[in-house]
């Protein structure tokens, strides 16, 4: 627990009381000028509450912008490089955005809120880019980051918890829906998304109601396991699910100086996300000259031989040839629940196509000696975690 009377220079989310409650390690670092906790208590038990029962993680750190006007789909349409036309009020949609030479800026969620009014999140702050992007359509950009209190809710018991509080329109709540439910006298919104790659749900609401929304949440999940966590286990369970994370799979691209550190949506795998059908939009130029020219780059997931993680590794072509270098690992974890040595990467094309074998450096310490191995590694094109359970509408109860 953060010691009383130091002054960190953080902010403190609304849920910070309960969760400084919890806390017994004291590994808080920065997220977006918030406190965040790395674990509370123990990162095994955070991880196996994702997975077995329902972990829940403060996500009021995630920045959030209102987007309302008269423009605000054309703005969107011309910002992201999906089609937003398609997102219909009560939906939620996973998009990326670029800039003029089609290089990932960041990558996050919109929330069509209700008809002509969104809120987008993502990890980093976008506002001046935004309000600049908005110029010549009539269009309002806001930020309300600390005006909205957030909270995960994952893993296959989240949904009878929330049915425990008995919120409306849950049983028809499908993946990437939102609903709008009235409790403590003020709108709660629960979508149904997350960054686990399981069952579980995102709770919406004003920071004055968030202890009441915490306190509820935690009575009705007292018999369903539930369980606060920090982003370590939330990091462990993103990469079993193959989800990126900036500034680890991918560099933001106006925070790059050196040339050739960024990536396209189509060198991360994310060319679903781009639809060269629809008006003009950010990089849109750029990434045609790509596709038709093909890409330098290719993201990977990998089943590693072996138990020792693959933390920034190279990869390789043959492992005889240590010049013949590919690429390298972005994220590595040793997986509890698939029982795999697993991790993402990046390597040259015409590398990484499904079912290509390369070669992993991996190091590793035992007794203080360094070991050094190379594990043979296989491409695969799915993710590593994909419970049926996450698709289940409505899913089933515990």
């Amino acid at each position: 627990m953060t010691p009383v009377g130091i002054n960190t220079g953080r902010l403190r989310s609304p849920f910070y009381p309960r969760l400084a409650e919890l806390d017994s390690l004291n590994t808080w670092h920065n997220w977006a000028g918030y406190c965040s906790a790395e674990a509370l208590y123990c990162e095994d038990m955070e991880y196996f509450a994702i997975r077995n029962s329902t972990g829940v993680f403060d996500i009021t750190p995630m920045t959030k912008y209102r987007i309302t006007g008269p423009d605000a789909l054309d703005y969107l349409n011309r910002l992201v490089t999906r089609d937003m036309k398609k997102i219909k009020p009560g939906r939620v949609a996973y998009a990326i955005w670029c800039d003029d030479q089609g290089q990932v800026i960041d990558d996050g969620t919109i929330f069509h809120l209700r008809e002509g009014e969104y809120r987008l999140c993502s990890q980093e702050r976008h506002l001046a880019w935004l309000t600049t992007a908005a110029i010549g359509f009539n269009v309002n950009v806001v930020e309300e980051t600390a005006e909205i209190a957030a909270l995960a809710v994952q893993g296959p018991t989240s949904y009878s918890v929330l049915k425990n509080m008995e919120i409306d329109g849950l049983d028809t709540l499908k993946p990437f829906g939102l609903i709008h439910h009235q409790i403590f006298g003020v709108e709660l919104m629960v979508s149904r998304t997350g960054f686990t790659g399981d069952l579980g749900y995102e709770l919406w609401i004003d920071p004055t109601k968030a202890i009441d929304l915490w306190d509820a949440l935690f009575e009705a999940g007292k018999l369903h396991g539930i369980r606060a966590i920090g982003t370590h286990a939330l990091d462990l369970a993103r990469k079993e699910a193959g989800y990126l994370a900036p500034f680890e799979d991918f560099l933001p691209a106006e925070t790059t100086v050196r040339t050739g550190r960024t990536r396209s949506p189509l060198e991360i795998g994310m060319e679903w996300l781009v639809d060269f059908n629809k008006d003009n939009f950010n990089g849109r130029r750029a990434l045609l000259k790509e596709k038709v020219e093909g890409s330098t780059w290719q993201l990977v997931k990998l089943d590693i031989e072996g138990n020792k993680t693959a933390d920034n590794s190279y990869i390789y072509a043959d492992d005889k040839k240590n010049s013949d270098e590919i690429g390298f690992i972005t994220s590595a974890a040793w997986s509890p629940v698939c029982k795999q040595n697993i991790a993402l990467g990046t390597v040259r094309t015409p590398h990484g196509k499904p079912g290509d074998n390369v070669w992993v450096e991996v190091y590793y310490q035992r007794e203080m000696h360094w070991n050094r191995v190379m594990a043979k590694a296989t491409v695969v094109d799915k993710p590593f975690w994909f419970p049926a359970r996450r698709g289940m509408t409505p899913p089933a109860p515990f």
